[in-house]
């Protein structure tokens, strides 16, 4: 069966995980080490579309936040990462083509704070 989404029930989708959960299914503290078995996908919709995570994560990323804490509670909260792990798979995401055609503009724009941070390094 599938399933199409029209992106208006992101926000409920953002509080579960990967599978429907409540995000604190298997493995640790910040959703489970299956994301990295599983590669910055997350195992979601097939090899033509990113996963619900990852829409997810480049979601949190489009937004304007008020400091570094209101963004890492939301981190927290809606997707169930610690901090570490949702820059980790940001970073991966960012080398994806498929996160390229989905959010090009977010995903340029951080694209370029990366090379900026690395060139000063």
């Amino acid at each position: 069966m599938t399933e199409e989404r029209d992106g208006a029930d992101g926000a409920e989708d953002a509080a579960r995980g990967p599978d429907g959960g409540d995000g604190d299914a298997a493995g640790g503290p910040d959703g489970g080490d299956a994301d990295a078995a599983r590669g910055p996908d997350g195992g979601g919709e097939g090899a033509g579309g990113l996963g619900e995570r990852e829409r997810d994560l480049l979601a949190v990323e489009r937004r304007s936040w008020p400091g570094p804490g209101a963004k890492e509670r939301a981190v927290r909260e809606r997707l169930g990462l610690s901090p570490t792990r949702y820059y980790q798979l940001l970073n991966a995401l960012l080398d994806d083509p498929r996160a390229l055609a989905h959010d090009p503009v977010t995903v340029n724009r951080l694209r370029r704070v990366r090379d900026e941070k690395r060139a000063k390094r």
